[in-house]
């Protein structure tokens, strides 16, 4: 099992600054999701500046979320 998502914020550029509980971090791109009908929201900053840390993945005020395997495997780790 991949570590999982203990915080997150919001960065420029539809991505996500994310801290894992390994203790590393990275950021994670949204771009590549956002034409998916479940994220097309997300491209309102205002709604993808509402992402939390949620049950160890990220999820948003309306309530679209990633698997957290993917934020793990995709982030570039910084």
């Amino acid at each position: 099992m991949n570590p999982r998502v203990k915080n997150a914020i919001p960065e420029k550029d539809y991505t996500v600054h994310v801290w894992f509980t390994n203790g590393e971090e990275g950021l994670f791109d949204v771009k590549p999701y956002l034409d998916y009908e479940v994220f097309q929201p997300l491209k309102d900053e205002k709604l993808f500046n509402t992402v939390r840390p949620f049950i160890g993945t990220i999820q948003w005020a309306n309530e679209a979320d990633l698997c957290p395997d993917t934020i793990y495997l995709d982030s570039v780790k910084i």
